[in-house]
């Protein structure tokens, strides 16, 4: 997935650089992630205490405490035992993740990282500022060329060396270079949400927006409308959404993206459970007009096509690229007490025309396959045909 999001901006936005974060950059822990909830409680009810196979397994339990002849770490003997469980489900989206990988799942979906809020191109340069962070407070301009950072040149260093050259929790001295002047700034990293890749393309006197998602975390929603309105407000006629590499994340982000686009009742999704069906809806009242087209390639999965069969069931949008992977079950969680976490499935969710595609994915509009030149450098022919379409 990192790697995918890497070459998609390499070959189509080279101009937009990279957000510097301190913090590593998380994977993710399975492919196609989509979780509904954040706790549920499992055990619970008034007939527990009647369930024979669980006053089984508290009799084997207790005798092990008890009669073992050597000591036993209850905690870890207990977590093996839901590990086991979760696994006899034979499910692939039910999982039971260890502390460390609940810590990092949670990382990668908590949509913030520590830093000063720039983005870097080439050579230093300052590509973009993104509004109410530190290095937008103290005055740092799109367009600044970074020369120094707490003394050290970054001369001959790539983004990401210049990246790391910012230390966290102190107050960092940084030299710019502006209109042939040196100016020192001095900025705190602070924890802010991680903005959204943005680019306007001008074709045929049409001003195309473009936003790239490349994981639903709980901040996407609040960030795609932020990017939005910039967009909106630069004069564009249309809009690219790429969903290319993005493996899922949170379906209330993939809602809340998908109704800054619906009108009030038109349907998002619906989740099939064991026992019902239920239907979610639009329930706000802003909504837009402008021509959308989604892109996908085989890795969009799970929330990235909740967003994609919402937007083109109910809204019109238009899809470009391959076959998505085809992920149409919904997770939720339950947090344990040493950190751990267990991950299962509660449904399937349905696209607002009644199908489910787990295991099907979402067939594009327009198939269209990357290319590559005769060097074998990737051509990003889904975007060209998006923008070719667009105008």
């Amino acid at each position: 997935m990192i790697d995918l999001k890497k070459e998609i901006q390499g070959f189509s936005l080279k101009a937009v650089g990279i957000i510097i974060v301190i913090t590593a950059i998380v994977t993710s822990i399975t492919t196609g992630i989509i979780i509904y909830n954040n706790n549920k409680v499992i055990l619970g009810g008034a007939n527990w205490k009647d369930d024979t196979a669980l006053q089984e397994f508290l009799s084997i339990y207790n005798s092990l405490d008890e009669d073992y002849y050597e000591e036993i770490d209850k905690t870890e003997m207990v977590d093996a035992a839901i590990a086991a469980m979760v696994d006899y489900l034979g499910e692939e989206y039910s999982i039971y993740l260890n502390e460390a990988e609940t810590n990092s799942l949670s990382d990668q979906l908590s949509g913030k990282y520590v830093g000063i809020g720039i983005s870097i191109g080439l050579n230093g340069q300052i590509v973009k500022v993104y509004q109410d962070t530190p290095a937008s407070r103290v005055g740092l301009q799109d367009g600044d060329t970074i020369i120094e950072i707490n003394g050290s040149s970054t001369e001959n260093k790539t983004s990401a060396e210049i990246a790391n050259l910012i230390e966290d929790n102190i107050e960092n001295e940084v030299v710019v270079a502006r209109n042939n002047e040196e100016i020192t700034y001095y900025v705190t990293p602070e924890t802010i949400n991680e903005p959204l890749t943005t680019n306007v393309y001008n074709r045929n006197d049409q001003n195309i927006g473009y936003i790239y998602i490349g994981s639903f975390t709980n901040t996407v929603g609040e960030e795609f409308s932020k990017s939005l309105t910039e967009l909106k407000n630069s004069g564009i006629n249309s809009l690219i959404i790429d969903l290319r590499g993005d493996t899922g994340g949170y379906l209330k982000s993939a809602a809340d993206v998908a109704s800054i686009f619906l009108q009030k009742g038109q349907t998002i999704y619906s989740l099939e459970g064991k026992d019902e069906t239920t239907t979610y809806y639009d329930e706000t009242t802003e909504y837009q007009t402008l021509p959308v087209i989604v892109l996908m390639n085989e890795i969009s999965a799970s929330a990235s096509e909740v967003l994609a069969a919402a937007l083109k069931d109910s809204y019109n949008a238009t899809i470009v690229g391959t076959l998505s992977y085809g992920k149409g079950k919904v997770q939720q969680v339950n947090h344990l007490d040493d950190g751990s976490m267990v991950k299962y499935t509660t449904a399937r969710w349905l696209r607002p025309d009644g199908t489910c595609i787990d295991g099907i994915g979402i067939t594009p509009d327009y198939v269209v396959e990357l290319e590559q030149d005769e060097g074998g450098n990737y051509l990003d022919t889904q975007l060209e045909k998006a923008l070719e379409l667009l105008s």
